[in-house]
């Protein structure tokens, strides 16, 4: 028995689009019969990359989430229709028959994720099948896995205990992408995208110096953390919970204690935070 499936660490995303570039050449006019009816040129994306813009000046970021069908053990799309037209394989991978599912445009709106198009020439929905038809012929990767530069997407059997996709799922801290909507997304993530908080310590005494090595911690909501200020007396907490109150403390010898309470409504931007001699 296997379960495939996808690990995607948006910390390794650079935003290259490629994945989005290989599923269109690998679908885009390609028919699989049996798997999926070509796609269209325009007005699908089986594999959507979603920018997702967080902070501001001077500390700005940009994350990338890569977002394919999640392939969900509790799939709505397959309740919405009759057995048959959408289904799961052995392997764990759902499929939309392209035949069985002509006209059925409900199969579209069943998906929480909107991850499935409907093809108005051919009159039939279609999503990313994780390249069933490649698995079929054995030892091939999902096109977007194999055209990804930088790691971020890693492709295994997660029955496997040898394998990587498995080993990395026990050793870190994997997140479903909308747990909310409760239908077991096999698509895992690492390092989706949360809020932070920023600043910058500077020296009243020493403004020409950068306060590097200044303690900083940060408590709330169950939580202890610390660090020190970088080269250039900069300080970053990511991965941060919404709506949270934290106090921030900022210690260095010889100065006094700044302290500060912030609330990640959003991410939050501090600016300088300047600390004056005893």
């Amino acid at each position: 028995m296997s379960t495939f499936s996808i690990l995607i660490d948006v910390k390794k995303c650079t935003g290259c689009y490629n994945c989005f570039l290989s599923c269109r050449d690998e679908y885009c006019g390609n028919d699989y019969p049996g798997y999926s009816a070509a796609q269209p040129i325009e007005g699908q994306s089986w594999m959507t990359i979603q920018e997702v813009e967080r902070g501001e000046y001077p500390k700005p970021k940009i994350d990338y989430v890569p977002r394919p069908c999640m392939h969900c053990a509790d799939a709505p799309c397959m309740g919405a229709v009759e057995p048959g037209v959408v289904y799961r394989r052995k392997d764990g991978v759902v499929i939309i028959d392209p035949q069985k599912a002509k006209g059925k445009k409900e199969i579209v709106d069943a998906c929480p994720y909107r991850v499935i198009f409907w093809n108005e020439a051919l009159q039939v929905p279609q999503k990313c099948t994780l390249c069933a038809h490649r698995l079929d012929e054995g030892g091939q990767l999902p096109r977007c896995v194999e055209a990804c530069p930088t790691g971020a997407l890693v492709f295994g059997d997660l029955d496997d205990p040898t394998s990587e996709i498995a080993t990395l799922s026990k050793k870190l801290a994997t997140e479903q992408l909308h747990p909310e909507y409760a239908t077991k997304p096999r698509v895992s993530y690492v390092g989706l995208p949360k809020r932070f908080i920023a600043g910058e310590v500077v020296f009243a005494d020493r403004s020409d110096e950068c306060a590097q090595g200044v303690e900083v911690t940060l408590e709330g909501g169950g939580v202890k953390l610390s660090t020190t200020t970088d080269v250039y007396g900069d300080f970053e907490f990511d991965g941060l919970a919404k709506n949270v109150d934290y106090r921030l403390q900022v210690t260095a010898p010889g100065y006094e204690e700044a302290r500060c309470q912030v609330v990640t409504l959003r991410d939050v931007v501090l600016g300088e935070i300047v600390l004056a001699p005893k």
